[in-house]
Order: C-alpha cells, then structure tokens, then sequence
C-alpha cells in the first residue's frame, strides 16, 4: 500500500484521482486546497488530513516524511500554471508526481523538471489517459499494420459547454490555462501524435476565448481540428437533445466511436505508474510543444483546408480579464 498526498482537492477532477487511489488499494493521508468544499473527500478518504494554507500542508507533509507514513505519491490537480511549482515540490520531498493535463504550459519547464527529477531520484508521470482508451488503442494497432505510406486524413472535434463563470475563473486567462487549445485540447494533439507521428507544420485558422480551430500535417496525417466551450457551436442534432459536450473523431470519412469509457481511465492511468508503465516527462513533451506553438502562432483566418465548425459567427468575450 503507497500513500498519496494530493494538491487541488476541490478541482472538478480530483475525485477521479481519490477514485482512483481507492481502487488500486493505496491510502490518501494529506490533502490540500485553498478551497474548502471537499466533502467528497468523505466518500474516499474520510480520515485524511486536509489543509487550505500550502505552508501548513507542507510542514505535514515534511513531518510524514520523518515518521513512519512517507509520502510516495503526490497528486496534483491544481490549477495549469501552478503545475510546475508543485511538481516540484512533491519531488523535493521525495514523492513521485502524478499530474493532471497539462503537464506545464511551457516546453522549457519539462528541461528543468528533468534535472530536478534526477536531483531528487524521483519520477513525474502525466495523466495521458486517451493512451489508454481501448478505442484509441485499436486505432494505433490499426495504422501500424496498414499502409506505411498512407496519410490519413483526420478530423477532430471536441466542444465543452461552459458558462460565464469559466471566463472570470483562472481557466479564461490565457497566462494561467494555457488558453482553450492547451485547457482542453492537450490530451487530444497527444493522442493525434502518439498514432500518426510527429509535427510536421501547422497552421491555426482561428483562436478566440471560446474557440479554435486549426491544421496539424503529421508524419502519417492531415489533420483538421476544432474546440470549443460555446453551446452555440453545438450541431443542431446535439443541441435538441439538450447534450453540452460533443466529440468526434473522423478518419476517411468513418468515426471512430470513443465518447464511451472514460470515467474508468484515471484508475487505468494509476494502475499503469504503479506498475512502472507510467507516461514521463517525455511522452508529456511532443503535445507541450505543440500547444505552445498554437498558444504563439498568429491566426491566419478561415484560408485553406480548415474544419467545417470554424465558420460561425463570433460571439464577443463576455467578461473580458
């Protein structure tokens, strides 16, 4: 049995790493938040400490670490730009890292976690759970046995309705999420590179506060990609049965069914790292970079190959940082 400490217990995604400490039978002894609605806590781990002051969590954590309860695993789960201050924190006392997307918001941090990954001995894993996803998996094997000069052509979509509240919270400011490419889009550019290849070029067509729509050329494909967090970018079909979430993934035309199976994941990912098959710095490295240099790139406007959702009109930002 490991113990886990866990940054970012109020997140909306720290319940599937309580889950997922549950049932790959560890215990979470030390948890922190500077929030404080964290009763789920109660459905998973209901006799670990918790702390909305870091200082505090720190000095329990140290204390841990000199008895007889060390922490082996710190979860993190906090907001993109404080990812790489608590990586390190929880390889400086001596913890592995499990960190939620993405990773860090810049490439150059991965360069400096891997020195102090090797200062510390320790290891940092990221949650790339589509890696994972049987779907997905059967697609890999499925380009690795075809045609090695095929090049596919590939169309993703992925919208997320979120409200108001999302633009005046820390994930509607581009200097602290990532922006919407890197906020909800990282773990999908992984996926595209883990099965096609490498970033050949690329072009961003659009990228707004609520949208953005691109094209990837990777070694094996031609990929046209949109994201969104407005419901006014639903298809019409989704939008009548009162669904907010919407993904698609095409390849020649045919949809490559995947909506299915992803609560379970996280617990998948867990198993995985506990038995030394975890996803490093990196694998975490190619979608870094790449949702970097969409973060960067100027938009070129609605020219050339882009995806059919990108045309619509813009709405404007409704809580503008």
């Amino acid at each position: 049995m490991k113990n886990f400490g866990l940054i970012g217990a109020a997140g909306y995604i720290a319940p599937r790493h309580m889950k997922a400490i549950q049932a790959t039978n560890n215990q979470l002894l030390a948890a922190y938040d500077k929030f404080d609605s964290v009763g789920v806590m109660d459905s998973y781990f209901p006799q670990a400490d918790f702390f909305t002051e870091f200082e505090r969590f720190d000095r329990h954590v140290d204390k841990l670490r000199r008895s007889d309860q060390k922490i082996d695993y710190v979860s993190i789960c906090s907001p993109n730009y404080l990812h790489d201050s608590h990586i390190r924190f929880g390889l400086r006392v001596g913890a592995d890292v499990i960190c939620e997307k993405p990773l860090v918001l810049n490439p150059w941090n991965i360069d400096a976690l891997s020195e102090v990954e090797k200062e510390y001995d320790q290891k940092v894993y990221n949650i790339l759970q589509l890696r994972l996803h049987p779907s997905i998996i059967a697609l890999k094997e499925k380009i690795a046995k075809g045609p090695k000069d095929k090049i596919y052509d590939i169309d993703l979509a992925y919208i997320t309705s979120r409200g108001h509240w999302y633009y005046t919270s820390w994930k509607g400011d581009v200097t602290k999420s990532g922006g919407i490419a890197t906020n909800i889009g990282v773990h999908f550019y992984d996926m595209l590179i883990w099965i096609f290849g490498p970033v050949k070029d690329m072009t961003v067509h659009l990228h707004t506060h609520d949208r953005a729509a691109g094209f990837l050329e990777l070694e094996r494909a031609r990929v046209r990609w949109f994201l969104s967090i407005n419901a006014d970018t639903l298809p019409q079909k989704v939008r009548e049965k009162g669904v907010r979430t919407f993904r698609s993934l095409t390849m020649e035309g045919e949809e490559i069914e995947f909506s299915d199976g992803f609560t379970e994941l996280h617990t998948i990912s867990y198993d995985h790292i506990l038995n030394g098959r975890g996803f490093g710095l990196e694998e975490a490295r190619p979608s870094i970079e790449t949702v970097h240099q969409i973060r960067n790139l100027p938009a070129a406007g609605l020219l050339g190959d882009y995806h059919p959702m990108a045309k619509g009109e813009l709405p404007k930002h409704p809580f503008q940082k």
